[in-house]
């Protein structure tokens, strides 16, 4: 198999790190892809989200599946042109990925087929609006912007000034684009979140296995929300009992939903979970794996991705393919220093090889490039060192080993990743 994956983050590195360990795999191009991938596949800078783009590439390389990794370009179309001209690709149709394109419309589908989620105080196209409607809402309440923000388009505003501060970031400075157009607002929902991604073909699914992020920027849950500072994955997450209910009473409604509303999904879908006292309550859902959480579950993965992906793009997804190590796997997210807010680039980046020495660590790139014979950051998330172990414990104690021996200017990554869960204490501390 030839295959193309599509984006140039930390997880389309961990998706061409996995696929390139399938003995049915000949070779991987990545799209645009970074400095790392660049050792694992033949990167072509191109846009992903650039739907034309793509498909003439298709057109040139003849891949025999496409792997989407980000959100763009599924918001954008690709998987219908590809799906139009007969080819093989995993990931939903434009309007399937509307349920993270647009969080009205993600809200409404979940009111409509009465999947349990937080209770909305309504939609609005204006700041005077907002104002207005926050005089008669409970605080701490969530904002959410409509449309696609980096993951950086939902806020928990502790009292009115906070909330109208971001409401003017987002609708009147216009920091992220149309994405923040139109505004939610919430309630705030209570206990641990968690990450529930299925693999699907339109007619079955098969649970990936659970991870927990952790999106804010500074360790303790503090300063604003990213794209995301890290993730754990261990099965101790999801209890049966838990996974039972949150099958029967949020997945299959959702696939079911879809179904009846004439909305055929393939590919990834994320549910983004807030364990609260009541039962799961769906936040958000992706269309796609998170990023980092891809890093942690494919550090699991026991079995032949490529295999498994390529039965989904054909229809025939058997779950019982679907096996995963025991034990336990830990991502830490390293940043440029500022982000999320500015930054800079080009920062040469040392000790890369020295971490790969840890025993079953990998560093997944997402924002770096080559210059030269050196790798420089290239964006605000700029690795991802991952880890797995027979216990969370240790996962995390070979991740920050292995964070420990990189170096570059400002870097920044979160001391706390999976301590809560660990009773570990930061490391460092």
């Amino acid at each position: 198999m030839n295959i193309l994956v599509l984006g140039g983050g930390g997880r389309e590195h961990a998706l061409v790190w996995k696929l390139k360990q399938s003995p049915r795999v000949e070779k991987i191009w990545c799209a645009p892809g970074n400095g790392g991938i660049a050792a694992d596949a033949e990167c072509v800078a191109i846009d992903a989200g650039d739907v034309e783009a793509v498909v003439a590439l298709a057109e040139k390389i003849q891949p025999d599946l496409t792997v989407v990794g980000p959100e763009l370009p599924l918001v954008n179309g690709l998987t219908d042109a590809f799906r139009q001209r007969n080819w093989a690709v995993v990931g939903p149709s434009q309007q399937a990925a509307q349920l993270e394109g647009s969080k009205v419309f993600s809200k409404e589908f979940l009111q409509r087929h009465r999947i349990p989620t937080a209770k909305m105080y309504g939609a609005f196209d204006s700041p005077e609006e907002i104002y207005e409607a926050l005089n008669s809402v409970k605080f701490p309440v969530v904002i959410k912007a409509d449309g696609l923000c980096a993951g950086k388009g939902v806020f928990l505003a502790p009292d009115f000034s906070a909330a109208k501060d971001f409401v003017e970031r987002v609708m009147e400075k216009n920091e992220f684009g149309p994405g923040g157009n139109r505004i939610l607002l919430e309630e705030t929902l209570e206990g641990e979140e968690l990450s529930f991604i299925i693999l699907t073909d339109g007619k079955r699914y098969a649970p990936l296995v659970p991870t927990r992020d952790h999106k804010r920027v500074f360790d303790g849950n503090q300063g604003p929300n990213t794209g995301g500072m890290g993730a754990y994955s261990t099965d101790e997450l999801l209890p049966e009992r838990l996974r039972e209910t949150v099958r029967s009473v949020i997945v299959e409604p959702t696939l079911q939903g879809l179904a009846s509303d004439g909305i055929p999904y393939q590919g990834f879908l994320y549910i983004g979970l807030m364990l609260a006292k009541s039962g799961p309550r769906v936040l958000e859902f992706n269309c796609r794996l998170g990023d980092p959480e891809a890093q942690a579950i494919l550090a699991r993965i026991d079995f032949d991705l490529a295999e498994v992906l390529s039965d989904v793009a054909a229809g025939h997804l058997d779950s019982s393919k679907l096996r995963w190590k025991t034990g336990a796997s830990a991502c830490v997210v390293l940043t440029s220093g500022g982000y999320p807010g500015e930054f800079e680039t080009g920062k040469k980046i040392d000790g890369l090889t020295a971490a790969e020495r840890i025993t079953s660590v990998m560093v997944l790139h997402a924002g770096t490039k080559l210059a030269g014979d050196a790798v420089v950051t290239s964006g605000g998330r700029v690795l991802g060192v991952t880890a797995s172990a027979a216990s969370l414990k240790a996962a995390l104690i070979s991740a920050y080993e292995a964070a420990a021996r990189i170096h570059f200017d400002r870097m920044h990554y979160r001391k706390d990743i999976g301590a809560q869960a660990t009773g570990l204490r930061a490391a460092g501390d």
